[in-house]
């Protein structure tokens, strides 16, 4: 620390003259003078990076686990012939193929111990993707409604403000550290906290141990701002370009930027964040001809040719690579968000030329002041997206800004003027068709029951997650008197460079369960009761699993991504098994937050549902989207909601059957 200040003052006597202010910029920062507090959204003295250091590994499982995890997954899915084959193909992978590629990966994790086995196979995963990633790829959360305000663009400048207060925090490595409490009275305390500060980074996650206190990786944090997914040829690539001070606001498919951050790092006021909103929306109001944020929701090589080709002209060039390093997107629609159906239709996908899909995340605001995050997936997961709307959503409620008339205000908005040759004209236009065709086709259906919700769950000693999950089981069996593949994502943030890890809802206590809940069945109260418990308790062991790191998904996946590489053939990845059972029907997603009213995706398959779902202290509730070649959306929730009443029937000592 000292020798670094003193070479600072040599510096600022041998440059003086020419260099004077940036030196004394560079002392400031050596000697730890920070913002005005008002600029943070907190300031933690747990530095927030200080964990990362020491953050475990993600484990490699063993195979002979693996393979069984996975030949429990096979069970319920399969006809007993059809699972003693699978079963043969499996020990052979086991005793031969599965061996050998399981040592490479073990060597190969050896020799990358800053990340995680699954880290690179999985950004290429997503950044190899070739299909349009709207839909799919760009997932919406719906935030709880502002208390205090439904203006648009009022809601759309708190909101903007905060989220440079929690930049700056972020920044500054000030902001709390991501970390999972086991027992909060415990380790969430000044105590833990200055304990913690005081540790070396190096080992802060033993000390953090101790308390029963789990940091998570913030890696991906470094990707919320200034980033986005450009599209390449085969695949594609994120760029983050630091140190850009503006927003990306898109109306009409009229692009604008304009500055939130002052040269000296200061921020613009609310005022002045409202005032260059509200000369975006005046100057935006027609819908412009040859709408180009259209063409991010192409398919990615499609894309990427025609990108090169509007960088040919150097100013499109410039102008684009000011988009990409926009803090982030802020899109204005003109249309009113009532109910889930709006929901999908202005959150999701929007009406195409409005959306700049490729962004990290862009806030979407309807004209009566709903608001809603959708990010690209490929940079992160869940758990930054929803402790930034978190902590961006709880200071925006407590700000009561109202613009003011006459205010001081500096306007820099700049409208970015792409010069379009009838190549991109045509583009333009087909790809505009082509999304009005896919997003008609995607259907949206919702429903919550008040019946029970988690609290009520709990005093019953059941998983609320385990209910819900159960809940989806019987009623796509009663839909379809079969059991499918299902998807429910688990993070494995725990570990240095995690991910997730995919937990197989579809168990044999599930398919005994609902079962044993059809009305033709002659299980009594107190047989389905015990079911009920058997479920939980396996979906509780299934959840630490994954969350631990050892679920099957992941490192079959890591697996078959060696030997693709190599171009080795393996039987077990041929299987028809291994296919269906990665042909995810049913794919599930939760958060679990006072800040959120609902999240969607698209059906990750064609003849898929993509589910939705929430669980809250007293309902529970899910939102289903399908295509025309998915199970019936509007009977399945039906169906989800029939079997939830049913559950509070046997769990009040009511059998519904009678």
């Amino acid at each position: 620390m000292y020798r670094t200040c003193r070479k600072t003052q040599q510096k600022i006597l041998l440059h003086k003259e020419a260099n004077l202010k940036n030196l004394l910029k560079q002392s400031a920062v050596c000697f730890g003078t920070k913002r005005n507090a008002e600029e943070y959204l907190h300031e933690s003295i747990i530095p927030t990076m200080h964990f990362q250091k020491s953050l475990p590994r993600l484990p490699i499982p063993k195979l002979e686990d693996t393979t069984q995890r996975y030949l429990m997954s096979q069970k319920p899915l399969l006809t007993p012939d059809k699972y003693k084959t699978t079963k043969e193909i499996t020990e052979n992978f086991l005793g031969y193929e599965g061996r050998a590629l399981h040592a490479e990966l073990v060597e190969k994790d050896k020799s990358m111990k800053h990340t995680s086995y699954i880290s690179a196979p999985w950004f290429d995963m997503y950044l190899k993707y070739r299909d349009s990633i709207m839909l799919n790829h760009n997932p919406f959360v719906l935030a709880s409604d502002d208390p205090n305000s439904m203006d648009q663009l009022t809601l759309a400048t708190k909101l903007i403000y905060s989220s440079l207060l929690f930049k700056n925090s972020l920044d500054d490595n000030v902001l709390e550290p991501d970390v999972y409490h086991l027992n909060p009275k415990k380790s969430d305390t000044k105590l833990f906290k200055r304990l913690s500060s005081m540790t070396p980074s190096q080992l802060s996650w033993y000390m953090a141990y101790l308390f029963k206190a789990f940091p998570l990786d913030m890696s991906q944090y470094a990707r919320l701002f200034n980033s986005t997914r450009v599209p390449k040829i085969g695949k594609d690539k994120l760029k983050t370009v630091k140190n850009n001070r503006q927003i990306l606001v898109i109306r009409n498919g009229n692009i604008f930027l304009f500055d939130a951050i002052k040269e000296d790092g200061s921020l613009v006021s609310r005022d002045s964040i409202h005032a260059n909103l509200l000369a975006i929306k005046n100057a935006s109001n027609e819908l412009v001809s040859h709408p180009l944020p259209v063409l991010t929701s192409e398919k990615r090589d499609t894309w990427a040719k025609l990108r090169e080709h509007l960088e040919k002209d150097g100013n499109n060039k410039a102008l684009l690579h000011k988009l990409d390093g926009a803090l982030f997107g802020v899109f204005l629609d003109d249309k009113v968000c009532s109910d889930e159906v709006d929901a999908k239709e202005i959150f999701l996908h929007g009406d195409g030329h409005s959306r700049w899909f490729d962004k990290s995340f862009h806030l979407a605001l309807s004209s009566n002041g709903k608001m809603a995050i959708n990010f690209e997936h490929a940079w992160g997961d869940g758990v930054a997206v929803v402790r930034y709307l978190n902590e961006v959503c709880s200071t925006s409620d407590k700000d009561n800004f109202q613009p003011k008339e006459n205010a001081d205000t500096v306007l820099t908005v700049q409208k970015l003027d792409f010069q379009l040759d009838d190549t991109m004209k045509t583009a333009i236009e087909k790809a505009q068709d082509v999304f009005n065709e896919r997003t008609k086709q995607v259907d949206i259906n919702a429903q919550k029951t008040e019946l029970f919700g988690k609290n009520y769950l709990k005093t019953k000693k059941l998983s609320p997650d385990a209910v819900m999950q159960l809940a989806f089981q019987m009623a796509y069996y009663r839909q379809h008197g079969k059991h499918t593949a299902t998807y429910e994502s688990c993070a494995t943030a725990a570990f240095k460079h995690g991910r997730t890890e995919t937990l197989r809802p579809c168990t044999v206590a599930t398919v005994a369960c609902a079962e044993a809940f059809e009305s033709s069945h002659q299980a009594n109260v107190e047989e389905m009761q015990e079911l009920l418990q058997d479920t939980s308790k396996m979906h509780g062991q299934l959840t630490k699993e994954a969350a631990m790191g050892q679920g099957f998904d992941r490192h079959l996946f890591a697996l078959r991504y060696l030997a693709e590489e190599n171009g080795r053939n393996i039987d077990f990845f041929n299987d028809e098994a291994y296919k269906n059972i990665n042909h995810i029907i049913i794919s599930t997603s939760t958060v679990f937050s006072p800040y959120i009213q609902m999240g969607g995706f698209a059906p990750v398959v064609a003849d898929g549902l993509g589910v939705g779902y929430m669980v809250t202290d007293n309902w529970l509730g899910c939102n289903t989207t399908s295509y025309p070649g998915s199970p019936n959306g509007a009977e399945f929730v039906e169906l989800v909601m029939k079997s939830l009443a049913d559950i509070h029937s046997v769990l009040e000592g009511r059998n519904f059957k009678h």
